[in-house]
């Protein structure tokens, strides 16, 4: 079964990234988990994530589209990145989700994949 971990970090977090003192362990830590889940052949697919700052949200409001720069301020947490993973069910999820260094300092979602809607027959 395919779950999505979606990946949080706080600011202070953020901010590792391009800290020239603390960024390698930073990227150190991520790089080994993402090792592990390589080499553990489970990732279907992920991506970590430009900064918030740069983002653009759209809305659909009375059939006008609204952008707005940057992200939502009212969370104390950034999404920073993402997998999807194939692993036998819930549980095998959660182990490698308390295995990511966000875990440590942020949080890790764990969600089903939705799967593909049924096609007609035909």
């Amino acid at each position: 079964m395919q779950y999505m971990l979606i990946f949080r970090e706080t600011d202070t977090e953020f901010g590792l990234r391009d800290d020239p003192a603390k960024g390698p362990a930073y990227w150190a830590s991520w790089m080994a988990y993402v090792g592990a889940l390589n080499q553990a052949g489970l990732v279907v697919s992920g991506a970590g994530l430009q900064p918030p700052h740069t983002a653009t949200m759209v809305r659909m409001r009375d059939g006008r589209r609204q952008v707005q720069d940057g992200p939502h301020p009212d969370t104390k947490e950034q999404l920073g990145g993402y997998f999807v993973i194939d692993v036998p069910d819930l549980d095998a999820a959660l182990d490698w989700a308390a295995r990511s260094p966000a875990s440590a300092y942020g949080s890790t979602e764990v969600r089903p994949v939705l799967p593909p809607p049924p096609q007609p027959a035909g």
